[in-house]
């Protein structure tokens, strides 16, 4: 196949074009992502999704597997 490629200069050119400043056509409504969000809307963070292992001790980041020895 071909393989197009753009070099930095005319992709920096490419950011200021009138275009690029209006969204796509068919773009779903997402508030705080593709559509402006509420003024006092802070992103909120689920504590209860976070990977937490009370009473284990921690064997570091790269252990992935507990080993019998």
């Amino acid at each position: 196949g071909t393989r197009i490629i753009y070099d930095r200069k005319f992709l920096l050119d490419r950011r200021n074009s009138p275009m690029a400043q209006t969204p796509p056509c068919h773009l779903p409504s997402i508030p705080g992502v593709t559509s402006p969000g509420e003024a006092g809307e802070e992103p909120k963070v689920d504590t209860s999704t976070l990977n937490h292992q009370e009473g284990k001790p921690s064997m570091g980041d790269d252990a992935q597997f507990e080993m019998d020895i």
